[in-house]
This record gives structure tokens, sequence and C-alpha cells, in this order.
């Protein structure tokens, strides 16, 4: 659940916090990214297509101010959120759902129901954290501010919860737009993908991210199985969860990454070895600036995630990371 920038590739409007869109400011489709620092908590990137009725907005963020660039850019285009798709229940991809809803109520949320056994489960066991770190914070305002935040989020329950449940892949039509949604069990216990025909766009949600995997709530076999099905789609560009876009040829070198990955947390090198072998294959997709924050969470996740015992790894590949 983690985010870096990105960049503009084939024409998609990829705008920076504080900066203008280096293409047209309404070109279709737009991206918001995600932002992230260590040490701080994410939001996943956006993206908004137009359709005939208004926007669809594919993920909304988490923090306040990746939200209100949402509504800034419809209020900007003069064009109204009607339909909003969330690849999953992540917080730094649902966060913004309320704000939204509030903004405009006739919008409807598409997404997968996982989510509900999220917040009795691992949302509600996370729920302690932000909790624990407040009563610490000693009248700190500036610790408070976003670990209350964070609380509410959590607080605002229903609000972040789908409309319109996605049960099965097809094909939908969206603010009057017609797309198509696929639906895998991979990274949660539902992610929702978007593919876009007429840009040849793909929206992957969290199956794809960068600098690497985020595998918090996954279960890595049937991730790499679903990277596998993202292949067949005739895209020419994707959009990850967190990262900048993607072309065909650098998502292929991610799904090779990924699978050389999982190889190698289940053979006997060092887990050393395994970052060095996910950066080598990941090649430019990561960053040399990146490179010391991508071996410190490979670090944990081949540790916690990748080589955790069969008990837990099979509870995650049964819940998603979400049920009690």
């Amino acid at each position: 659940m983690n985010a870096v920038a990105g960049a503009v590739l084939l024409g998609i409007a990829h705008s920076r916090a504080g900066a203008e869109p280096a293409t047209e400011p309404h070109a279709f489709p737009h991206i918001i990214p995600g932002a992230f620092a260590q040490g701080t908590q994410p939001d996943g990137n956006t993206v908004l297509l137009r359709g005939r009725e208004g926007l669809l907005v594919d993920d909304t963020g988490r923090r306040t101010e990746h939200t209100q660039r949402i509504v800034d850019f419809a209020r900007a285009a003069r064009l109204p959120v009607r339909a909003i798709v969330n690849t999953h229940w992540h917080l730094d991809h649902v966060g913004g759902n309320a704000r939204l809803r509030a903004e405009y109520p006739e919008a409807r949320v598409y997404a997968s129901t996982a989510i509900e056994g999220a917040m009795a489960g691992f949302l509600a066991r996370y729920r302690t954290q932000p909790e624990e770190m407040l009563a610490n914070a000693a009248g700190d305002a500036e610790k408070e501010k976003p670990l209350r935040a964070e609380l509410a989020l959590l607080d605002a329950g229903r609000a972040l919860f789908p409309d319109e449940p996605i049960e099965r892949p097809g094909r939908w039509s969206l603010a009057g737009r017609r797309v198509e949604l696929g639906l895998e069990r991979a990274v949660t216990a539902g992610d929702v993908w978007l593919f876009d025909a007429p840009s040849r766009l793909l929206i992957a949600g969290d199956l794809v991210t960068l600098p690497v995997p985020f595998l918090d709530t996954a279960c890595p076999q049937r991730w790499r199985e679903s990277l596998d099905r993202l292949s067949a789609i005739r895209f020419q560009r994707l959009v990850p969860g967190h990262g900048p876009p993607l072309s065909r040829q650098q998502f292929t070198a991610y799904r090779r990454a990924f699978g050389n990955l999982l190889d190698c947390a289940a053979s006997s090198r060092t887990k050393d070895e395994c970052a060095d072998g996910w950066l080598r294959d990941a090649g430019a997709l990561v960053p040399a600036d990146q490179h010391a924050f991508a071996r410190s969470l490979l670090d944990y996740y081949i540790t916690e995630h990748l080589r955790a015992d069969a008990a837990r790894a099979a509870e995650l590949c049964r819940t998603g990371g979400g049920d009690s």
C-alpha cells in the first residue's frame, strides 16, 4: 500500500502535486498520481475517464489532498463525477469515496464486496495501531493530525462500500462509457481491473505496484496467475496501483521479475540475493534513487510474507487478508 510518482506516456496526462499536467489539462485518460514518502501513509494512483454522463473515477486515494485534486479537476473540466470504481479495499484506494459522494451525491461506487470482510478483520485489527500512536502523541498536533485522519477513514464505514457489487467479470456502462471490468482474488479477496478499449488503457490497481510488489494482504501464487491473465488483455499502457504507467514491454518485465522473486523466495538463496534479482530483473522500472527503499521493503516482505509459515500463508490465500 505504498506509492511512487510517475511520468507522461502515450499522451496520458500524469500530473504531479504542485505542478500543471504535462499535456492538455483536461485530456483523457487523466492520471492523478499517488504520492509516497517513507514513513508516511500513501495514496494510490487515480485515473479519470470521460463518459457521456460525466466522469468515471478509478480509485479515490487516501488523504484529503489527493481527493481534493479529483474534485478540482472535475470542477475545472465542468463535469460531474458519476461513477467510481475501486480496484480493491486498501484505504489508499477507497479513502476518498466519502468525500466524492458528499460532493457528487449521484455518483455510484462499483467494487468487490471484499471490503466487508476487511472492515471486520484486517482493518479492525489495524485500527489499534493509529489508536496507540495517537495515545502516545501527547498533545503533539502535528503528529495527531494524520492519525485522526486515518481513524476518520476507518469510521467512514459504509461510505467506503460499493453501491454496485462487482461479482464477476463483464462489460459495464459507467458514466455513459463502456468499459470491461475483471475480478481477481490475488492482492486481496477482490481485485477489480478496468480495461478501456478506446484508449487501450488497463487500470490494474495493486495487481501491479512499484518499486516492489506490496504483499501485505496478498496470496502470491494467485497474484502470479493474475498477472498471466492480465498479459492476455490487448492493452497498450497499464496504470499500476502505485508507480508510473507501464508499456506492454515494461509490464512483461514486471511480470517476469515478479515470478523470479517468488521462485527466489522459495529457494535457499538469501534475502539479499532475492533483492538483487528483483532490482536486476525490474531494471529501469525501479530508479536507482529508490533502490534502498525497495531493498528495505523486500527485506520485510520476504521475511514476513514470502517466507512466512505455511499456516499463515494459507490463511492469507483463504481470506485475502480481509476476514477475521
